[in-house]
């Protein structure tokens, strides 16, 4: 069923708020295997409103709408629904006694606009709302639905699990499956080249692309009849990609890299710790947001100037002077003078040029050295960033930092 997710709010067109509503229903629906066509919003005007339902229907047979029905004037969603689709208000006697048995809870009368709330179409399969004062309603003419439900988002989200969904769910003609696979290390025009044969040739499952701050995605999903058959479609094609680019998939859970390596960790039981310069204590930040991560992480250093790196970590002034901080040979022995202090079992380290400056033609602005010490191996990696922003240069840094993490546990573990 194709489907339009419409949005009614001046306050959302002023960017007052946040529209996860239509994250949120765009996700579900795409789950029922209603095709998602266009997301669209609306200020509080009644007549603009029209105009948009009436467009939606041109192309859809079903639109969802948040937003727009409370009890004040502004809020015409209900109302506007209600013409389009030739219908008339009439008092709907269960909304009505659960309006005036809420307000004798609350503790407070019952205003005349309140009633406004109980005020349904004739029509209308009538969806009640036990987390707020607005009902929501589902409304047909000629192979048209438009339901509506409240634009708060913890009434919409309640109501459309225990009221839309089920109702939908009888609608169904099919399934969609999707997973979304995450990469490191690749751009999204190489992958798209490396990808094009399976693009080209798509028609279920279908492929998309993402780019996001360093990283890239690959969404696979199928319509099927049933979901046991869409799971198979979009395995098989997972594997057809993999072959392609498996070397940089790091999650095929469509999991941030940083989840990934913490598991890794905690599931392996590796102790594990990091000193950081260029970027300031962000990795330690990023992989203590995982709950329980004190099981295996112990400490995070940030080692900023040269006394530190020298005090800390036991890197020699020699080689300071003669590589300076942004060098392999620092990198190296950052590494492994954290692992002869801390005795973890895994030690990362991270030195380079965030931006935006101290850069120099040898040495640019986004060049960092990653050191990693595991079960006694050394390893450096050298990375060379665009020179984007010095927040940019930092986030990509940790992200590299977490790569290289993820690959030595990978590589070394049976």
């Amino acid at each position: 069923m194709r489907t339009a997710i419409l949005s009614v709010g001046t306050e959302i067109l002023f960017g007052q708020i946040t529209n996860t509503n239509t994250v949120y229903l765009s996700q579900q629906l795409n789950l029922l295997g209603f095709d998602v066509m266009y997301h669209y919003t609306v200020g509080d005007n009644s007549g603009r409103l029209s105009e948009m339902i009436e467009m939606a229907f041109r192309d859809c047979d079903l639109v969802i709408t948040t937003g727009g029905l409370g009890p004040t004037e502004d809020d015409l969603t209900k109302e506007t629904a209600c013409r389009v689709l030739h219908d008339e208000l009439v008092l709907h006697e269960p909304s009505m006694e659960r309006l005036v048995a809420r307000a004798k809870a609350y503790g407070k009368p019952m205003t005349p606009n309140n009633y406004k709330q109980a005020m349904m179409p004739s029509r209308a399969e009538v969806f009640s709302n036990e987390v707020g004062s607005a009902p929501g309603l589902a409304l047909c003419e000629d192979e048209k639905m438009i339901i509506c439900m409240p634009g708060p988002p913890r009434e919409m989200t309640w109501m459309w699990e225990n009221r839309v969904r089920p109702y939908l769910e009888k609608l169904q003609t099919g399934v969609i499956y999707y997973r979304t696979l995450r990469m490191f290390g690749i751009g999204e025009s190489l992958l798209e080249t490396k990808l094009l044969d399976l693009i080209d040739a798509q028609t279920d499952p279908t492929l998309a692309t993402y780019a996001k701050e360093g990283e890239c995605s690959v969404r696979i999903a199928s319509k099927r009849a049933t979901c046991e058959e869409a799971v198979k479609a979009v395995e098989n094609m997972i594997a057809q990609v993999s072959e392609k680019v498996g070397e940089y998939i790091y999650s095929v859970d469509d999991e941030e890299l940083a989840d990934v390596v913490a598991k890794k960790l905690l599931e392996r039981n590796i102790s594990v710790s990091a000193c950081e310069s260029c970027t300031g204590g962000l990795f330690s930040g990023a992989l203590t947001d995982t709950p329980g991560i004190s099981k295996v992480f112990d400490r995070g250093l940030v080692t900023y100037t040269y006394g530190a790196k020298m005090d800390e970590l036991g890197v020699k002034e020699e080689t300071l002077a003669a590589y300076t901080a942004e060098s392999s040979q620092v990198a190296k022995e950052m590494a492994e003078g954290l692992a002869k202090k801390t005795g973890s079992r895994l030690c990362i380290s991270v030195t380079g040029i965030a931006g935006p400056g101290g850069g120099t033609p040898e040495k640019p602005v986004g060049l960092i050295y990653i050191g990693c010490v595991f079960d006694g191996h050394t390893e450096v990696k050298e990375v060379r960033m665009r020179n984007v922003s010095r927040k940019w240069n930092r986030h990509y840094a940790v992200l590299s930092m977490f790569d290289m993490i993820n690959k030595t546990i990978d590589r070394n573990w049976d």
